[in-house]
């Protein structure tokens, strides 16, 4: 190929928006050549490279719009310390059918029980498997509500919370509600109902989550669109961060 043709071909690579076989093209073909390939054998392996960079790519940008802050992975999960944990759940809903079914998932146990852990690593799951995820702690997605409500931008925020395949909100129930973000908290949950999953990590019971919404009214109607399409995920225990931190000692 003289240097005419391949300045054109990387030319026409960069507009088609295919990177990877731009970068390993040549690369390949001197590979191919050596070991005799047919040109459809090097024709499928520069476009498998460019469809699993895309992969990679996707899966990447999933994660750094989930805003899950420090990573966690199901694989690093020490099961064994919290044994009253459904570990055949947890994997289960690993395979992500839930969303695609729009069930919810509600992780509720002690603090430093890994409820956090959990909800993240299956988050990144799901990220993996393609599907949109935003994490939250339920202060942060409360602020950011009341925020969104003063600046008149709302509708924006709902349609952004709507988007996601899945929308995580970790710690409900450490900090109780104002008025004014537990009716707006309702109003997400009333919009993805049957229309999107949530998956909520709380140390609370639900026949204390009134604490958390003040109104029981309120609090029943938002259990009834949670609770309607449900998988509950208890762990009972005492923290793992704190018999961890007994042993350093």
């Amino acid at each position: 190929m003289n240097d005419k043709t391949r300045l054109l071909l990387e030319h026409y690579l960069k507009q088609l928006k295919l990177p990877a076989i731009k970068r390993d093209y040549q690369q390949f073909s001197e590979e191919c050549s050596k070991s005799n390939a047919t040109f459809q054998d090097y024709l499928f392996r520069v476009v498998e490279r460019e469809c699993l960079d895309r992969d990679v790519k996707m899966k990447e940008r999933l994660i750094k719009q989930a805003k899950f802050g420090t990573l966690k992975m199901l694989e690093s999960f020490d099961f064994k310390a919290i044994p009253s944990l459904n570990k055949r759940l947890v994997l289960e809903l690993a395979r992500g059918d839930f969303i695609e079914q729009k069930e919810n998932v509600v992780i509720i146990g002690n603090s430093g029980t890994g409820k956090t852990h959990i909800a993240k690593s299956l988050g990144v799951k799901a990220c993996h498997s393609r599907q949109s995820v935003l994490f939250y702690t339920a202060p942060a997605l409360a602020r950011e509500l009341m925020e969104s409500h003063d600046d008149k931008t709302l509708q924006k925020t709902f349609r952004k919370l709507m988007r996601a395949k899945l929308l995580i909100i970790d710690e409900l129930g450490y900090v109780p509600l104002t008025k004014s973000s537990a009716e707006l908290f309702f109003e997400v949950f009333s919009r993805r109902y049957e229309q999107g999953s949530i998956m909520l990590t709380s140390n609370l019971p639900f026949n204390e989550w009134t604490q958390t919404f003040g109104s029981e009214r309120l609090t029943g109607a938002l259990l009834d669109r949670l609770t309607h399409h449900v998988h509950i995920v208890e762990i009972n225990g005492d923290s793992y961060r704190l018999k961890t931190g007994k042993k350093i000692k």
